[in-house]
């Protein structure tokens, strides 16, 4: 798809605009969100990345847009992943609830700032050495295996959230309060400048997302290797992550599946690029197309989410039985 430069401009400037709009109308008064706000604006930010995956099959015909919905829907089932790990962090850092909502903003804002960059590295690194599509193939292969090993011996484990190096550089460099101050980001103690650590989780938040994006990333080029698809199929699901944290919070638990879901997505992606790679080396073998990988990815999500919650509504009659009337 040949995009301009004037089409970028107006693509970042059309999706500043959206996030200023949900900001303003949705997330300038700290409060606690309730099912309804968080089910209206997830069902906002869906419609969107719905119109404008129409406006590709308009304008661009119907690879581009093909390829942005299955690297939409890809995404967002990635990002539903990253959940898990937001809840530790909330809970690490004691986060009241009604500052939960500015938290998730910006620290979305600061994943998508480096997941741009991560893009723009992956797209040159693509087109100038094809055999990274091999690279790529077999990463996500890894990555998929690893995450089936996990699923396996850790599910019924306690995960505990670890700050990565780059908090404890910022931790150790720049004191901070032991309090919340509202939102702010900074207050003066003691003619000190310190750091609240509403702060502190915002960082967490943003920068924790980069370790996802490691395998999200070549995830998605394995269905598409245009930048602003990949981009904009970025941008549009973690734009309404945030609202979604809060609309299945209380159902995360219930996706014992997911992990297994998640390795069968990767890994057949990972199959995918390493097809692609062989193809255009010259080998005589055959391609996946985006029709294809989209219908499987969908497959997989509708299946994973069906077995979890059959199987979270069984351990819970199980766990309703008292003991004594056990056979």
């Amino acid at each position: 798809m040949d995009v301009t430069l004037t089409l970028w401009v107006l693509t970042v400037l059309g999706l500043c605009a959206l996030v200023a709009a949900d900001f303003f109308i949705g997330g300038r008064k700290p409060h606690e969100v309730s099912l309804k706000e968080a089910g209206t604006w997830t069902v906002v930010w869906v419609v969107l990345a719905g119109l404008f995956g129409l406006g590709l099959l308009v304008f661009g015909g119907g690879q581009p847009a093909g390829e942005f919905f299955a690297g939409f829907i890809t995404e967002k089932s990635l990002s539903v992943d990253n959940l898990f790990v937001f809840v530790l962090i909330m809970s690490k850092f004691a986060v009241p609830s009604i500052y939960q909502q500015r938290v998730l903003m910006v620290g979305v804002l600061i994943a998508l700032v480096l997941r741009a960059g991560f893009i723009g590295a992956g797209a040159a690194v693509i087109a100038n050495f094809s055999w990274i599509f091999y690279i790529f193939g077999a990463f996500l292969v890894w990555t998929a295996w690893k995450l089936i090993q996990e699923a396996r011996s850790g599910e019924q484990e306690e995960e505990e959230f670890e700050e990565n190096r780059f908090l404890k550089l910022v931790e150790r460099r720049f004191p901070s309060t032991d309090r919340y101050h509202g939102t702010r980001l900074f207050v003066v103690e003691n003619g000190k400048r310190l750091m609240t650590p509403m702060l502190i989780v915002m960082l967490a938040i943003g920068t924790t997302d980069v370790l996802f994006a490691l395998d999200s990333i070549p995830a998605i080029f394995g269905l598409t290797q245009d930048p602003y698809i990949v981009f904009t199929a970025n941008a549009f699901a973690l734009m309404g992550l945030r609202q979604l944290y809060f609309l299945i919070g209380g159902l995360l638990q219930k996706l014992v599946h997911l992990s297994y879901g998640l390795s069968v997505i990767l890994g057949f992606i990972g199959v995918k690029l390493v097809l692609h790679a062989l193809h255009e080396g010259g080998a005589a073998v055959p391609e996946i197309s985006t029709a294809v990988s989209l219908g499987v990815i969908c497959a997989v999500l509708v299946v994973t989410t069906v077995t979890s919650l059959r199987a979270s509504a069984r351990k819970e009659r199980a766990e309703a039985v008292p003991a004594g009337s056990r056979g």
